[in-house]
């Protein structure tokens, strides 16, 4: 196996950072990370630049938001530079314009970021690639007239044009002890050896790897989130006024452990509580006691209500949770009636405890488009526990 320390990455798309996270706890060593929005890098710089020193930022690259394309005109020179030096480029385009539960408009433009992925590919000549997206991204667009474009095959087409053996599939995070059933495109290219090694070693090493955690295969929505139950008490939110704030309560399961293991606060992170209106309540008790749990409500029950809303959601305390949206409201507490916070979206993502969100908690009407507000940095990640087994054994294929 190769020497670890050695062995670096670039994080591009990088979001608030929770494959840079991984990856950390991997063991790998960040060179920089790309990522345009200022409110999810605030979070990224927090967390693995200023507080783990994660990065060996080069000096080339102010540490600051950064689009992808802007670094490959203005920073070429530097990055051809990086030609042979690079162990791994890791991050996939955003993945909006491919998602079943958005639009799906071809035309999008944040699905040309694909071309910026592999150009920049092409450009530093990884020994290795690590690329996720949604679903959605194997699918056809449809347009009027006849069938669209196939990113996914277009992506694979590509980086086997720039020399690399790749292999893409389909992965179900709540395989790999995520509290939830995320289902996403993960491809690996590699530039000598064969592609399709990364998933037999990832699947061969699964037990292993959760078996050193001490956590099981299959990790419920209760056994993720019970020690940040409002019954274990609230406080005034140290970070918005108005509003209060979960306590910890006991550790009741092994994931629990893990995810509080190294943080050293008395109160979680970003646990701060939606002020939920009294109709609101009750209607979330009815959702609660009557409606099914992991299912969206039916057409019946959103009528018989007047709702209008598309998602909505009870959980299942003895299952993984749904696939997470960024949207707030999408998902009632299992046990409690209200929707979930900030820190509870990132245990179902699998964030440690330590990994503090930063910036504004929610946004709303046209300022979607541009701002990432704490639930959509820790909605969009992906799952840091799953890169972590991943970058195992992209370490040991290298």
């Amino acid at each position: 196996m190769a020497d670890s320390s050695k062995l670096n990455y670039i994080d591009i798309f990088a979001g608030c950072g929770g494959l840079s996270l991984g990856l950390y706890n991997a063991r790998w060593k960040g060179l920089f990370a790309i990522e345009k929005n200022p409110m999810a890098f605030a979070t990224l710089k927090h967390n693995l630049i200023d507080k783990k020193q994660h990065f060996e930022w080069p000096g080339w690259l102010p540490e600051s938001p950064h689009d992808i394309n802007e670094v490959l005109t203005k920073y070429q020179t530097e990055l051809r530079a990086l030609k042979g030096k690079v162990d791994l480029v890791a991050g996939g385009p955003p993945c909006q314009g491919f998602s079943f539960a958005g639009r799906r408009r071809e035309q999008d433009q944040r699905n040309q970021l694909v071309d910026s992925y592999t150009k920049f590919v092409g450009v530093v000549k990884p020994r290795v690639l690590f690329f996720e997206n949604v679903r959605g991204f194997t699918s056809k667009f449809v347009r009027r007239s006849s069938e669209g474009k196939i990113y996914s095959e277009e992506v694979v087409g590509k980086l086997e044009s720039l020399g690399y053996d790749v292999e893409p599939k389909i992965i179900d995070f709540s395989k790999y002890g995520i509290p939830q059933t995320r289902k996403r495109f993960i491809l690996v290219g590699v530039q000598d050896g064969d592609a399709k090694t990364f998933f037999e070693k990832l699947d061969n090493n699964k037990k292993s790897f959760l078996k050193k955690k001490g956590i099981p295969n299959t990790v419920t929505v209760r056994e993720a989130l019970s020690d940040l139950e409002r019954s274990h008490g609230d406080i005034a939110s140290p970070d918005s006024k108005n509003f209060m704030a979960g306590q910890y309560g006991q550790v009741e399961s092994n994931y629990q452990k893990l995810m509080r293991k190294s943080y050293e606060r008395k109160n979680p992170d970003s646990h701060r509580f939606v002020n939920h209106k009294n109709s609101t309540i009750e209607r979330f008790k009815f959702y609660l006691e009557t409606c099914p749990r992991n299912k969206n409500l039916t057409s019946r029950v959103k009528e018989s209500l007047n709702l209008k809303k598309k998602c909505i959601i009870p959980l299942h305390p003895d299952q993984p949770s749904p696939t997470l949206t960024t949207l707030t409201d999408d998902y009632i507490h299992y046990c409690e009636p209200r929707v979930l916070t900030v820190r509870e979206f990132a245990r179902l993502q699998s964030f440690n405890d330590w990994f503090e969100f930063r910036d504004k908690y929610t946004t709303g009407g046209s300022l979607r488009v541009s701002e990432v507000p704490r639930y959509t940095q820790a909605g969009n990640a992906i799952p840091p526990l799953f890169v972590e087994q991943s970058g195992d054994v992209l370490r040991a294929m290298i």
